[in-house]
């Protein structure tokens, strides 16, 4: 039997990162289902960061995690590489370009900019869009190994292929009835992504209305003749579809949210094919083979906010989910956050200051 003061449930990006941010202090064993870290969402991310991406909130969070993913003293340096974002607008959605501009303060930008920016857009397809210029590409692979490296050196404990098949309280805590055997903690960090509701439903925890949403992306080769190189990522304003360089080739997503019960989701044909079909409209180029394609679930509270925080009468369980798309961008600043739930420890203001927002309390949608 193993014993630890914190035991968290998935290491993807959220549970990988606390587990980094919490061991310093507490004996803490991650727990993760699958036979490596990161395996569903984490695995299956477009990794931007991008502050004029998401709701108010999330927009925070990216802010407030911008130092640790941008800091040059990383093993390998920053974390970020400049890419960009730029959010197109088509013919109808004048009203969402004012809107978007006004909101996120940044300068609307004329059709004939967006073109210059991505080439290969229709100009019937543009009618005006804004460049995001501090977004970038966060390097997921070398950040989550990263928070596993720091877990193991401040003698932090992984368990691989170890699905949690039976949690119950004891004492003071939780013991855990696992694949790879079971586990007392003091605490229970639920970081179990689209598997979260599931896992608190077994603690005897309310659930908090989680819904786990199919995204799609594919790999296409450009058309020949295209440089790539300087392209930032292209995202419909209304997000309806999304693509960027990868590898010089492009990935495509049709930016789908379709509710499924949560598991190892796939790639379906009829995604596929609408991620191709928009690509085909926006540039008039068919793409010519599709070289991989895959799915991934992005998990939502009703709100859209991520959640981090214990409910009331459950103060041995701690959510750190909900995450959706932003789970990279947003990390550093949610593991400081429940590090100091747990251990007592200050925060700085502006992160203190959305204990509220980010608590699970907040929503009435809170089910039994």
């Amino acid at each position: 039997m193993l014993r630890v003061e914190v035991a968290i449930v998935g290491a993807g990006i959220a549970g990988a990162s606390g587990a980094a941010r919490i061991a310093p202090h507490r004996s803490v064993c991650l727990l993760e289902r699958e036979a490596q870290p990161g395996t569903h969402a984490s695995g299956r991310s477009a990794t931007m960061f991008a502050t004029a991406y998401g709701n108010r909130l999330v927009r925070r969070l990216a802010l407030a995690s911008n130092a640790f993913l941008a800091n040059s003293r990383h093993p390998g340096g920053s974390l970020l590489h400049p890419r960009g974002m730029l959010h197109v607008a088509s013919p109808g959605q004048e009203a969402l370009l004012a809107n978007f501009a006004a909101e996120t303060g940044l300068p609307p930008l004329a059709a004939d900019d967006v073109l210059a920016l991505v080439p290969i857009l229709r100009p019937q397809a543009v009618i005006g869009g804004v460049l995001d210029h501090a977004a970038a590409a966060i390097d997921d692979h070398r950040f989550l190994q990263l928070c596993l490296r720091s877990l193991k050196e401040s003698g932090g404990t992984l368990w691989c292929n170890a699905e949690v098949i039976g949690i119950e309280p004891v004492g003071d805590g939780y013991r855990l009835a696992t694949a790879a055997g079971p586990v007392e903690a003091g605490l229970v960090v639920n970081a179990a992504g689209a598997w979260a509701d599931e896992l608190a439903k077994r603690a005897g925890v309310p659930p908090l209305g989680l819904k786990a949403l199919r995204r799609t992306a594919v790999t296409v080769d450009p058309p020949p003749g295209w440089d790539l190189s300087g392209w930032p990522m292209a995202i419909d304003i209304a997000e309806t579809w999304y693509f960027k360089p990868e590898g010089g080739r492009l990935l495509l997503s049709p930016a789908d949210a379709t509710e499924v019960p949560p598991h190892d989701v796939q790639a379906e044909e009829w995604d596929v094919a609408v991620a191709a079909d928009r690509y085909a409209r926006l540039t008039g180029h068919e793409p010519r083979r599709i070289h991989h394609r895959w799915a991934g679930l992005r998990s939502f509270v009703p709100d859209h906010s991520p959640v981090v925080g214990c409910l009331p009468g459950h103060d041995r369980f701690l959510w750190l989910a909900g995450q959706g798309g932003a789970g990279f961008m947003t990390a550093p600043a949610l593991a400081e956050i429940a590090c100091a739930l747990i251990t007592d420890r200050e925060l700085p203001d502006e992160l203190r200051a959305m204990l509220a927002e980010l608590s699970p309390a907040r929503t009435a949608a809170v089910a039994s």
